[in-house]
């Protein structure tokens, strides 16, 4: 193919120039539309389909296709944050009404069990464009200082660095060979039990190997199989998954000792990335509430930081000052959330549980709620703070084995 050729979604050869031309869907849609009649069920989903899959830019291999999930963002974004600089009220509603988008979308794309780049993009985006508003009306007031801004780059590049760690493999189970099913003849007699979610399964562990590839010996109590958790099979997968393993339903793979799937970062953080995915909120965060600080005590000088957040005379004296202001506040939102996330992932690894236990102990009741319902402990891994911490610093620090047991 040329660089304007594509093979759309239905295997046929197409081209740039006729991507408004031959649209079925469309047709019919404009049809029903000017005639008055109500559209079939699906045909709205049918012309998202086909707009989604002739979006696409010329390249030198064919024309490549654009994720409709990645311009929302880079559009909406900066629309926004200058409609809100125009006036206070502005500010408030845009501000106000953004986090609810955000939300609506997100259980949206929760609820169809889909998988979207628009979280991951808005991140990124949000990222750059706070930091280039930072440069272009923060720097030049002569305030901040060049030690500050190296500071603040640095701070950018480590996050983007654990981020680009987190985005890696999360520890996904190897999916077995060949299109054929595996029997469960190998499997002990007693109980098996199809679950792609559940805790217990496959019984006859040992109780002598590493949980979640941690080292035997380092916390005796917690590198023993626990007496009750039990290996289950994936009826999804075809595998028989190690114990703390879950099966994802947005990444369609088991992965070991599955916390949750962030749409964040658009991946599942397991055993391989937790650490990375901690190390990347943390620095989010430092980065963040230190770029905060400058901004306002450059904006609103001679006011606390908190102070100057709530009650900034001035701000919406010139325009600069209110972008700069309105970025504040929209990185004051972003920082809160993501802070609540990073709280729970603390308070979880203390107790030494991850986000699909606590939620299947929920749904089981099997949990005690602590700390005002913060924190689920399931009481099958918690050894201690000290000892808690030290499992998850060793995370990942051997690669688990492959036996006979794990692929069946």
């Amino acid at each position: 193919v040329c660089c304007c050729e594509y093979v759309d979604r239905r295997g046929r050869r197409n081209h740039l120039a006729a991507c408004c031309c031959d649209c079925e869907e469309l047709d019919d849609g404009c049809d029903r539309w000017l005639t008055c009649k109500s559209l079939p069920p699906g045909a709205l989903e049918r012309i998202a389909d086909t707009i989604a899959d002739r979006l696409r830019v010329p390249w030198f291999s064919g024309a490549v296709k654009i994720n409709v999930s990645l311009v929302p963002p880079l559009v909406l974004l900066p629309v926004f944050l200058h409609v809100a600089a125009l006036h206070f009220l502005l500010g408030l509603i845009i501000l106000t009404s953004l986090p609810v988008v955000v939300l609506w979308y997100y259980y949206l794309t929760h609820r169809r069990k889909e998988r979207t780049l628009f979280f991951l993009s808005l991140g990124l985006f949000s990222l750059g464009y706070m930091y280039y508003v930072f440069l272009r009306e923060v720097v030049p007031r002569g305030h901040v200082e060049y030690s500050q801004v190296v500071i603040l780059t640095c701070g950018l590049i480590l996050m983007l660095a654990a981020l680009s760690r987190a985005k890696k493999d999360p520890g996904y189970l190897p999916v077995p060979a060949g299109n054929e099913k595996p029997s469960h003849q190998g499997l002990p007699d007693k109980s098996i039990r199809g679950s792609s979610s559940g805790l217990h399964g496959i019984s006859g562990a040992a109780s002598s190997r590493a949980v979640n590839g941690e080292a035997k010996g380092f916390c005796r109590m917690s590198a023993e199989q626990p007496e009750g958790v039990k290996k289950d099979w994936c009826t999804k997968c075809q595998l028989v998954r190690p114990a703390r393993a879950g099966h994802c339903r947005l990444c369609g793979r088991c992965v070991r000792r599955l916390d949750h799937h962030c749409v964040w970062i658009n991946s599942c953080v397991g055993e391989q990335n937790h650490q990375a995915f901690i190390l990347a909120l943390s620095f989010f965060m430092l980065t963040s509430v230190y770029g905060i600080t400058l901004t306002l005590h450059t904006i609103c000088r001679g006011r606390t930081p908190f102070m100057a957040l709530l009650y900034c005379p001035g701000a919406y004296s010139d325009y600069s000052s209110a972008l700069s202001f309105t970025c504040v506040w929209y990185c004051a939102i972003v920082t809160a959330g993501m802070g609540y996330i990073l709280l729970i992932q603390l308070l979880n690894i203390s107790y030494n549980v991850t986000e699909r236990e606590a939620r299947l102990a929920l749904r089981d009741n099997t949990g005690r709620r602590l700390l005002g319902g913060l924190v689920i402990d399931t009481g099958l891994y918690n050894r201690g703070l000290l000892c808690n911490w030290g499992h998850f610093l060793s995370l990942g620090s051997s690669p688990p084995q492959r036996s006979a047991e794990d692929i069946v």
